[in-house]
């Protein structure tokens, strides 16, 4: 899932050459654990986690025209979007169905669009689709760029320890140029779905690894831990976070996913916005994304149907997990509203078998 061969052995070798250990993921190589996953949740929870975004999708749009274009086509506002400033946006289809959610940061000559790699061929279709004759080119930066991500609830003050004091000047969804110790990076700073401040650090491929050295080097005081594909996940659905391919994908909308706030009512058209505003006015949303807990583990491969006591379709179970936190079954579903009922009796299919699943409210609580 690294942006292409060359980067991924980079970052392998980097890796390995520390002692960790390199799994496949349905042949995709992948870092599940750095240290014990409960050391790597504790620093999410308390402290600050060191995350390379190897899913993420990487893309550079340029001409004069592209944040206009991507207002018109996109759910959120684009229009007052000036230098160094960052937007999350979604683009949709005519019904309203999600094909990515991706982060937008203004390099005043071009944009770069940060999303999912899973949905990237169809985000470049789609804006091949729709240029015709706006002045707007794009092309694919993953063989470019290596994001780090640095969250947790001492990723602010951690981040200062690191780059120094200039890191308070950067306003929340706004990024800034670094240099440490020689090492150039864009410094991105965001707030995570629990409020707290977290960071991206975009390098170029040549500084990717001298930065990472010099974060290691540099851990101080601080509840520090690099964060494996095993303990985010589990993490991610203990605070209900969609992604690609489990969530953001063309099956839901995002009033379904709770992504409401990233639609700009006041705009204007988009694709998709006439269905978004008709569901939203005349109160049409059907699903919500909420979570379950289960009275055991079960395989995960492909759909699993939710249904009730009378084996009629109630949802969909899009995620799964034995919490790292919790430790005991959780998932994510997007549910039909007249079952998010806590007492409501639920089942998923394993087998021959019934596993009862019980809806709780995101996020998880202990």
């Amino acid at each position: 899932m690294f942006g292409n061969t060359m980067i991924q052995n980079e970052l392998l070798t980097y890796f390995e050459s520390k002692g960790y250990n390199v799994d496949r993921n349905n042949g995709i190589a992948v870092i599940k654990s750095f240290s014990k996953p409960e050391d790597e949740i504790y620093s999410l929870y308390n402290g600050v986690g060191l995350r390379h975004l190897h899913n993420a999708s990487i893309i550079e749009l340029r001409g004069q025209d592209s944040a206009d274009f991507l207002h018109r086509i996109t759910t959120n506002g684009l229009k007052d979007f000036t230098k160094e400033q960052i937007r999350k946006t979604i683009f949709t289809t005519e019904k309203g169905r999600i094909i990515d959610v991706v982060s937008v940061l203004n390099f005043e000559s071009h944009l770069i669009l940060v999303g999912d790699l899973n949905n990237k061929v169809k985000v470049m279709s789609w804006i091949n689709r729709y240029v015709i004759s706006d002045d707007v080119k794009q092309s694919d930066a993953n063989h470019r760029f290596n994001i780090l991500e640095f969250s947790g609830p001492q990723a602010d003050s951690f981040m200062t320890w690191v780059c120094g004091s200039s890191v308070s000047e950067i306003p929340v969804d706004s990024f800034k140029v670094m240099n440490v110790e020689g090492i150039l990076f864009f410094l991105a700073k965001m707030k995570d779905e629990r409020g707290f401040k977290k960071y991206w650090a975009l390098t170029d491929t040549s500084h990717t690894i001298r930065l990472l050295n010099y974060v290691l080097e540099n851990t101080g005081p601080f509840d520090f831990n690099l964060i494996g594909d095993e303990a985010y996940n589990s993490f991610r659905i203990e605070q209900g976070i969609p992604t690609a391919p489990n969530e953001i994908c063309d099956l839901f909308n995002p009033h379904e996913l709770n992504l409401s706030h990233l639609i700009d009512t006041k705009k204007g058209c988009f694709i998709g916005q006439e269905v978004l505003a008709r569901l939203e006015t005349y109160d049409k949303v059907q699903k919500r994304l909420t979570g379950l807990t289960f009275d055991s583990q079960f395989d995960i491969n492909s759909e699993i149907q939710l249904v009730d006591s009378e084996n009629l379709e109630a949802g969909i179970v899009t995620s799964f997990v034995n919490s790292v936190k919790l430790k005991k079954p959780i998932g994510l579903a997007v549910v039909r509203k007249s079952y998010l009922n806590e007492r409501q009796e639920l089942f998923v299919k394993s087998g021959a078998s019934k596993i009862e699943a019980r809806i709780s409210e995101l996020p998880f609580k202990k």
